[in-house]
């Protein structure tokens, strides 16, 4: 499985964006993908997952009610969309699969795009 992410850039903050996840090599329905981002000097952590077959989503605290995670199946993609972003928001955000992981299971996931760099300015 590759995975690629893109969408990252910079903005204003309250500002939006929308990541991808292009999945290729298998069906992305068929995998529990996971949103995880790193901010400089930081560890990684856990934003967002959408389970698979059902495509029922869930979010870390933080980004509830700001951020949705649709999968579009005929595109074999998964979007991150995110709204009201903070300047502490800024990180390298990152897809990942997995077919059993533990959603917020960073360790879990066996698959990792390369990441997609997300700038907020004050």
């Amino acid at each position: 499985v590759q995975l690629q992410a893109s969408g990252g850039g910079l903005v204003q903050a309250g500002g939006s964006l929308r990541l991808s996840c292009a999945v290729f090599g298998r069906t992305v329905r068929n995998y529990v993908m996971g949103w995880f981002r790193q901010a400089p000097g930081k560890k990684r952590e856990w934003v967002s997952c959408i389970s698979r077959e059902d495509g029922y989503s869930y979010f870390a605290d933080f980004v509830k009610s700001r951020f949705t995670v649709v999968r579009d199946n005929a595109k074999n993609t998964v979007y991150l969309q995110m709204n009201k972003l903070r300047p502490e928001e800024t990180a390298v955000y990152f897809c990942a699969a997995d077919l059993y992981p533990t959603c917020n299971g960073y360790s879990e996931y066996e698959f990792w795009g390369q990441g997609t760099l997300v700038t907020v300015s004050s």
